[in-house]
């Protein structure tokens, strides 16, 4: 039988110098790649084989627990490691140099999409993007299935969670909800999916109340006073609310979020079209940080189209800063608010095993979100199919899209079989699809 995980003790905050933990922080924040599973596995490789300021079951005991949350799971890792090591500048610190990086980016490159975007150089550029994240949704989710679908249970639980939204349009949170029960009535009838942490330290932050209060303050503040000075339709405050809703039921992360997120900017509200939420995603796979800063561009185009008195490029950042401001500020409470408690509950067998069943299920979510990004990328037109309970969205096959599947096709190879890194893959995949746009083969 496998040896029983001992775990370190817990790493005083004085162990780590806060001036080396800022530097890795930064480090981090600008190498964080390849959405949540590379980024997952950067701060792993860094943190806990490296460094060694973390030990593995208390890192795996965190990723659990944030992959319960709604938001980013990536970031809000980061922040409840920066916390474990020093307290809420800590966390703080963290979790915004997880979001810096990316969020400057991503507000660049929206303003080139706007000045830019009706070019059909710029618009190969995306169309070629589209491709590449196929190939690199996929890949996390591979990842992500090595790490936690080990198991006849944890396999169930993805392959359930999957046909639930898929086939029958389940609500996400009843499948988490689902998933999490299961894994708790598990643990007393069988073996653990994880092995759960051994007693040790409770590590105390002095102020990390105070801190989840201020953020709650700050974010409902924010909204409250959006929808009393401008009232709620305009573009601010439909934003504001949007992405607060988003904020509560985004569980899953950047991945199961994005289907929420394209049909409220789409279908709703009318902010932008189809093909422009994936263009979204492009730029967001190009930047360092969590994918769902795809959420700021949103932000900025919703912005941008509904300026009002305001000059269009003013509005649209305003509208990015919001968002951005919007999205991330629950992610400090949740880690504030619940770290605590779920450090003191590490021990605990039958919530170390809800959290990894949960933990399974997200896989089953990311594979729904990869179907639905080939459908969305590889056919012109979709049909939805609802009888009965079923509620499938399946492929028009007259409308698929040659150039795009074949674009799809390099991709697949460069990443699976070359083992290209994400830029390369990228940037390949992006000068295609402008020689495909500029041949006239693209539409």
């Amino acid at each position: 039988m496998p040896q029983p995980v001992v775990p370190q003790p817990a790493v005083p905050q004085s162990a780590v110098p806060f001036r080396a933990a800022l530097a890795v922080w930064w480090r981090i924040g600008l190498l964080s790649f390849g959405g949540p599973a590379g980024q997952i596995a950067l701060m792993h490789r860094l943190l806990v084989e490296e460094k060694r300021w973390i030990d593995e079951a208390r890192f795996l005991h965190a990723l659990n627990y944030c992959m319960v949350l709604p938001g980013p799971e990536a970031q809000q890792l980061a922040t409840y490691i920066g916390w474990l090591l020093h307290g809420v500048r800590g966390g703080l610190v963290a979790g915004l140099l997880f979001l810096v990086p990316g969020a400057l980016a991503i507000l660049a490159l929206s303003w080139l999409y706007v000045l830019l975007g009706d070019l059909s150089t710029v618009a190969g550029l995306f169309f070629g993007l589209k491709a590449a994240v196929l190939a690199l949704v996929l890949q996390a989710l591979i990842r992500l299935a090595e790490r936690t679908l080990r198991g006849a249970l944890p396999i169930a639980l993805a392959l359930a969670a999957f046909v639930a939204l898929f086939v029958f349009g389940a609500p996400f949170p009843l499948v988490v909800l689902g998933a999490g029960l299961i894994g708790y009535v598990a643990a007393r009838q069988l073996p653990p999916l994880s092995a759960p942490a051994a007693p040790a330290d409770v590590i105390r932050r002095p102020g990390t109340r105070r801190a989840a209060l201020l953020c709650l303050l700050l974010w409902l503040g924010t909204l409250a006073l959006l929808l009393g000075a401008l009232g709620g339709g305009h573009v601010f405050s439909e934003i504001a609310v949007l992405f607060s809703k988003m904020a509560v039921v985004s569980f899953g992360g950047a991945y199961a979020v994005l289907a929420y997120v394209a049909q409220q900017g789409v279908e709703h509200y009318a902010w932008l079209k189809p093909g422009e939420m994936l263009d979204g995603l492009g730029l967001a796979e190009t930047t360092p940080g969590p994918l769902i800063l795809v959420t700021q561009f949103v932000g900025f185009l919703a912005a941008y189209r509904e300026a009002g008195g305001l000059h269009p490029l003013l509005a649209a950042t305003l509208g990015a800063m919001l968002t951005t401001w919007i999205t991330f500020l629950p992610c400090f409470v949740w880690i504030f608010g619940g770290a605590p408690y779920i450090e003191r509950l590490r021990s605990n067998r039958a919530l170390s095993a809800a959290l990894a069943a949960i933990t399974a299920a997200v896989v089953g979510v990311i594979a729904n979100l990869a179907l639905w990004f080939a459908l969305n990328t590889l056919f012109a037109e979709r049909l939805r199919v609802e009888v009965g309970a079923l509620d499938l969205l399946l492929p028009k096959l007259s409308s698929a899209q040659p150039a795009a599947i074949a674009l799809a096709a390099l991709a697949l190879l460069l990443v699976f079989r070359l083992r290209w890194g994400v830029f390369a893959v990228l940037a390949v995949c992006a000068a295609c699809g402008a020689g495909l746009r500029l041949a006239g083969v693209a539409a």
